[in-house]
């Protein structure tokens, strides 16, 4: 028997990814297909004219119709699945009320996330995945799409589906005055 202090693990130089999910959880988690995502991303590009590093979370009624939507800059670095559920529920209180007390989902979230790089899964992706999949268990909502915005233009991952128009550099060079890119809390409520 040796006693004594067991020697400490070395500090990681780089820190370590917050909670994620990888492709292949994020399919298993039954995530419902848009009927029409082409419309969907349109609708939300052309509402919060996301720039790099803006996030849009979105609430879809029954008959996939925008109910609410809410922008805002990701300023987690590294991202961290944690701190991405928590922003993204404190969007989601702001602009709906929760269906915590409905037995079974009606409302699906769905979040658009405009950013640099290739239109791949990245470790990025799969923070946010892991935070969208959260906040939609805490606020009682299905848990929807997840859509990559790049220059290349949208990718909703897990599923294959993509298209061209609109991308990431479609508002990139308009001035903020113009409404070109999403201040720090830019929400919106849509119109019933």
């Amino acid at each position: 028997m040796a006693f004594g202090l067991a020697p400490s693990p070395p500090a990681d130089p780089v820190p370590r990814l917050g909670r994620l999910l990888e492709p292949a959880a994020w399919a298993a988690c039954g995530v419902p297909l848009l009927r029409n995502p082409r419309e969907v991303v349109t609708g939300l590009h052309a509402r919060h004219r996301p720039t790099p590093a803006t996030a849009v979370v979105a609430v879809l009624d029954p008959d996939e119709r925008l109910a609410a939507s809410a922008s805002f800059i990701r300023r987690t670095d590294p991202p961290d699945g944690w701190e991405l559920r928590n922003a993204l529920l404190a969007q989601l209180r702001r602009v709906i009320p929760h269906d915590l007390r409905r037995r079974v989902p009606v409302r699906t979230a769905v979040l658009l996330y405009c950013r640099e790089g290739e239109a791949h899964w990245t470790p990025e992706d799969g923070a946010w995945m892991w935070g969208l999949r959260d906040a939609c268990s805490l606020h009682g909502l299905r848990c929807g799409a997840y859509i990559t915005l790049t220059a290349a233009g949208w990718h909703i991952l897990g599923e294959g589906r993509s298209g061209r128009q609109p991308c990431s550099l479609a508002r990139a060079a308009a001035p903020l005055s113009a409404g070109g890119g999403a201040p720090g809390a830019h929400r919106h409520t849509a119109a019933r």
